[in-house]
């Protein structure tokens, strides 16, 4: 839950870089963040909660 909450830009992607990593050799990651610049960065599949209820299912490039 917000893992790049207290963290500077620059380590934050860094970090997200490694998420990637980890998903590129095969876990699933799910990260929960309120920096919507950083996730549309990842060009990865966004779910998109409100109120606790998922309201879109984003995927970069298509449809879900």
């Amino acid at each position: 839950d917000e893992p790049t909450g207290n963290l500077d830009p620059e380590l934050s992607w860094e970090l997200f870089g490694l998420f990637r990593t980890l998903n590129e050799r095969g876990t699933t990651v799910l990260i929960a963040s309120h920096d919507l610049d950083l996730v549309r960065r990842m060009r990865q599949r966004v779910l998109v909660l409100s109120e606790g209820r998922l309201v879109d299912d984003l995927v970069p490039g298509g449809a879900a």
